[in-house]
């Protein structure tokens, strides 16, 4: 029978000391401004522009580039619709996972919350072998050293892990600076490409829906989604924000629409710099150097050695940003269950997920140091990371974050049908349809053009053993799933649910029943 006492559920502060531990991340630490900051930042513009887009001009052959920012710049607004409302309503650092068990069950939770992990892991990892290769070109241009990728590259690793234990406000701050300076270098090579065109002048020849054809297609609508990625975190950081149900989906259709409109305009630019008919030879043989090859012609040596050192900051930003989303996804698993309790505690110095974060920087590390061991190029050849570490890794993740983006487009439509509330956010289920088919149709021509994408030789391994890592991650999640509604059904039915699992065990305290 109920003893009389207050049965008002908890405010945040309680939920961080509830039972001694800390099980929140820091509240009202990240407005507007942060926010975009840091989830644009792991979309590294330097990176795109003279990693992604060489990559995706070169080997898949692709010249209408721009055009394919602006199809999915569509697709993924319109994902965007039923996602935003869906932020409205659960706040978790496990975004993705936390929604699709809103969505579709808890099992289905679990499977996607492991698939995250291995996702936005992956994406991170990948950054370390460009970022490598880049270091030590600059070394041998600069310096006349030689100095191996990897040692860099661990660097790397070891002061993205300690900025991960430190505050988010923090960290927003320097992935800011660092994301306005590279955006403001890219605007500038755009004015002089478009200021300078090629022989065929300014053609608007990337534009041109026939150009999008050929067997590469699906593996650079592949490729340009992982430029995107960063807006969909926005959620994940809504337990930190001010305002989380205005904030969080704001920020997220001021990311998509400025990466649509920046990323196919500096791709058109690459087109006119070059000349449409010759932008896919030339991405062909300089791949990323193509970038500082056409800055140095019209905006001299000064201006380009500028440029490279901020591609490296740039993509200390993009890892920076990857690792504080694994950190909190990690957290937000260990909070529920999903992974031991340890990760689900926050460091009491800072709020920071300190646990998770250790966690990433060690697979991190552990996995740079498997690339460098089975490294098959010469001895400190740099050319290797970018090849397979920054390839493979970074196609395996942007698959996985394809396909949690489609689950998450049905999972919003379950959420609001179960709820009875369908037929108010019709126009919003519409959307999220529409878009998980997209994304659907985008996953399966990834996996069937996966040996494209990696630039595997025909009938090689590598074109079904790197999509099998997401589907590996997927079933077990499920399996762990399963276990654990077999097991311990009442930590399986609190996957999602996030602080407010913690709000009832108080509440449950406060009004006991005999």
């Amino acid at each position: 029978m109920p003893t009389g006492r207050s049965t008002t559920l908890p405010a945040e502060a309680e939920i961080r000391t509830y039972k001694g531990q800390d099980r929140a991340l820091r509240a009202d630490r990240l407005g507007t401004a942060g926010l975009l900051l840091s989830v644009l930042a792991a979309s590294a513009p330097l990176m795109v522009v003279a990693g992604v887009m060489p990559t995706i001009f070169g080997v898949m052959g692709i010249v209408g580039q721009p055009l394919l920012f602006v199809i999915l710049g569509v697709v993924l607004a319109l994902f965007g619709i039923g996602y935003a409302e869906m932020s409205r309503h659960v706040h978790n650092a496990g975004a993705f996972y936390a929604y699709i068990a809103r969505g579709l069950g808890p099992t289905a939770g679990a499977s996607a919350s492991l698939v995250a992990l291995v996702a936005y892991s992956a994406m991170q990892v990948g950054v370390y072998g460009i970022l490598g290769f880049e270091i030590s070109g600059l070394f041998a241009t600069y310096l006349d050293t030689r100095v191996a990728w990897w040692i860099p590259a661990l660097i790397a690793v070891a002061a993205t892990g300690a900025l991960g234990w430190l505050k988010i406000d923090l960290n927003a701050k320097v992935l800011g600076v660092l994301l306005l300076i590279e955006c403001a270098l890219v605007v500038v090579f755009d004015a002089a490409a478009l200021g300078k065109p090629g022989p065929e002048g300014l053609s608007l020849t990337a534009f041109d829906p026939g150009t999008l054809s050929g067997a590469g297609l699906g593996t650079a609508l592949c490729f340009c989604i992982a430029a995107f990625v960063g807006f969909e975190q926005s959620p994940v950081y809504a337990e930190e924000t001010s305002r989380p149900h205005i904030v969080v989906s704001r920020v997220m259709f001021l990311a998509i629409g400025f990466v649509a409109v920046f990323f196919a305009l500096s791709a058109w630019a690459l087109s006119v710099a070059t000349g449409p008919a010759g932008i896919t030879a030339a991405s062909a043989k300089a791949g990323p150097g193509l970038l500082f090859e056409l800055t140095e012609a019209r905006l001299g040596a000064a201006f380009t050695d500028v440029l490279h050192v901020l591609f490296v900051t740039g993509m200390f930003a993009a890892m920076l940003s990857f690792h504080n989303v694994v950190a909190r996804y990690a957290f937000a698993m260990g909070r529920e269950g999903l992974l031991p309790a340890r990760f689900g505690r926050t460091n009491p110095g800072t709020g920071a997920p300190a646990t998770g974060s250790l966690l990433q920087t060690v697979v991190a590390a552990v996995v740079v140091i498997v690339f460098a061991l089975t490294d098959s190029m010469p001895a400190g050849d740099p050319t290797t990371p970018v090849l397979h570490l920054f390839t493979w890794m970074g196609s395996v993740g942007a698959l996985g974050v394809t396909v949690l983006m489609a689950a998450s487009s049905f999972a919003v439509i379950a959420f609001f049908v179960r709820r009875g509330t369908a037929g108010a956010q019709v126009w919003r289920l519409i959307a999220a349809a529409l878009a998980g088919l997209a994304l659907v149709a985008i996953a399966v021509y990834t996996v069937r053009d996966f040996g494209v994408l990696v630039g595997a030789a025909e009938g090689s391994a590598l074109s079904w053993t790197l999509p099998a890592i997401i589907v590996v991650a997927a079933l077990g999640g499920l399996v762990h799933g399963l276990l654990l509604k077999r097991r311990r059904p009442e930590a399986h039915a609190r996957i999602g649910l996030g602080n407010e699992a913690f709000r009832l065990d108080q509440a449950a305290e406060a009004d006991p029943v005999d």
